[in-house]
């Protein structure tokens, strides 16, 4: 009966909400500024190994002689070996750690893109590509935005989170412009440059305090705390928190791939795969890798279309860096979905103008090319990033990883499928394929609308406990 009450008690604190700006333990320090900095280096790379296929189609298809059916495998490869990495990432975020993790994903995406730009033949190519990916696939759920949403503020989480889709942003900006002017193999010694600079950093940052609560490590834990909201700060309540819901999560079932199959689970996996499936097979993927097939096709110029885009691609990303944490989560899915599939509709109709009905051939490869940019910066906004962000939220720590793991292989066994087929596809139809994506946007609304919660201004562990509770509490704060 006392220990009823006292679990009682410790929810019903949990579920009281201040303004987080009068919290002592919720300021924004260096470190974590730092951290966070850091950790979405991984970020940059994930951003130049999905452009790259764009910015350096035409140099190696010509340099290494390669078919369509062979560079259509190159660029699937990257998200093959993602989906690898998304099987072997949970149980490595659980033994090895966050920075753990990082550390073998860096390893593995440098020497990627080493045999990328060193290679000699396809098979080189294909070897590079899958480590990467391999690579990239660690760090895409389990490391990077989990890291960065156990580390960070309540009221600034959605907002460092976010950051990772800014860094991609930057990464796609690069190959975009750069490979109008150097070669595919100095791209590929640029993609590891960023994995270079984490892997040094990586001994100047702390460990995730909830994955040291998980383990055990308590007086490390203080450590992880101290120096991420500052050593004047009293992190006894903070770390109280996070100690009592992770023995409550631990107690109450294991971290097994059977378990996340239980009722009470079924809420929050159904949300993340959902989430994951739509980012996908509504063609963002295929538009990010193929971008300069598709502006080609349209009769727009490659080389001006290519820079536009690239000069366009970081500011359309901080729309969402700096609206996440102010509007919330399922509004700007919600305008993100909606835009990708207006877009997705236009640029159908404009190759069905120029291609069926003859008509306004001097505006509709203007037109294409607006539209694949609204698509982009509509992507950005919700779409792109807010999956990875609602996921590191959701799920309770017990689960997190298994979850995270189930989902990521889903994510990168989709975009696997969506890159390989997308050339295929276009040939088959080019109007057609943006009409499916169109309607797999459409369709997404409904799914946003009846099942996304809203997180916004909520810790972790207030999360957790009102998901426990009430799931539905949280739909529409």
């Amino acid at each position: 009966m006392v220990a009823v009450k006292e679990k009682r008690n410790i929810e019903e604190g949990l579920l009281k909400l201040k303004n987080p700006n009068d919290d002592p333990d919720c300021r924004i320090t260096a470190c974590v500024i730092f951290s966070t900095f850091l950790t979405v280096c991984g970020s940059f790379s994930f951003g130049v190994a999905i452009g790259y296929t764009s910015g350096a189609e035409i140099g190696m298809i010509k340099d290494m002689d390669l078919s369509i059916a062979e560079f259509s495998a190159f660029g699937s490869f990257c998200t093959l070996g993602g989906t690898f990495g998304a099987l072997l990432s949970g149980k490595m975020a659980i033994v090895l750690g966050r920075r753990g993790t990082m550390w073998v994903a860096d390893i593995l995406c440098v020497i990627g893109w080493l045999c990328i730009a060193f290679a000699k033949d396809v098979l080189w190519l294909n070897i590079g590509r899958i480590s990467s990916g391999i690579g990239i696939g660690l760090i895409s759920y389990v490391v990077v935005p989990v890291y960065i949403a156990e580390i960070t503020p309540k009221h600034v989480r959605g907002t460092c989170t976010f950051s990772t889709q800014l860094l991609q942003n930057a990464g796609l900006a690069m190959v975009y412009f750069l490979g109008n002017f150097i070669s595919w193999r100095m791209m590929a010694l640029l993609g590891a440059l960023p994995c270079v600079i984490q892997g040094i950093g990586l001994f100047f940052i702390p460990e995730s305090p909830r994955w040291l609560a998980k383990v055990g490590a308590d007086k490390e834990l203080e450590n992880s705390l101290l120096r991420l909201r500052g050593k004047d700060v009293d992190i006894s309540r903070e770390a109280s928190e996070i100690q009592v819901m992770t023995k409550m999560l631990e107690s109450d079932s294991k971290s097994s791939f059977s378990n996340l199959f239980q009722r009470k689970y079924r809420h929050t996996l159904v949300v993340g795969v959902g989430l994951m499936l739509i980012q996908q097979f509504s063609g963002s993927t295929a538009v990010f890798s193929y971008a300069s097939t598709i502006i080609r096709k349209a009769g727009f110029s490659v080389a001006i279309g290519s820079t536009l885009l690239a000069i366009f691609m970081v500011p359309k990303a901080m729309i969402g860096v700096i609206f996440v944490d102010k509007w919330g989560r399922r509004p700007l899915l919600l305008t993100s979905a909606c835009g990708m599939s207006i877009t997705c509709m236009f640029i159908g109709l404009a190759f069905t103008l120029q291609q069926k009905m003859h008509l306004l051939s001097e505006v509709t490869p203007v037109l294409t090319f607006i539209c694949v940019t609204l698509y982009l910066a509509a992507y950005a906004i919700g779409v792109g990033g807010l999956p990875w962000v609602i996921m590191s939220e959701i799920f309770p720590m017990n689960m997190k990883v298994t979850a995270g793991s189930l989902v990521t292989l889903a994510s990168w066994s989709s975009s696997s499928i969506v890159t390989y087929a997308f050339n295929f596809l276009f040939e088959w139809s080019t109007r057609g394929t943006f009409y499916i994506f169109g309607a797999i946007a459409g369709a997404a609304l409904v799914f946003i609308w009846l099942f996304v919660p809203e997180t916004k201004g909520l810790s972790l562990e207030e999360i957790q406990t009102s998901l426990i509770r009430e799931p539905d509490e949280i739909y529409h704060m």
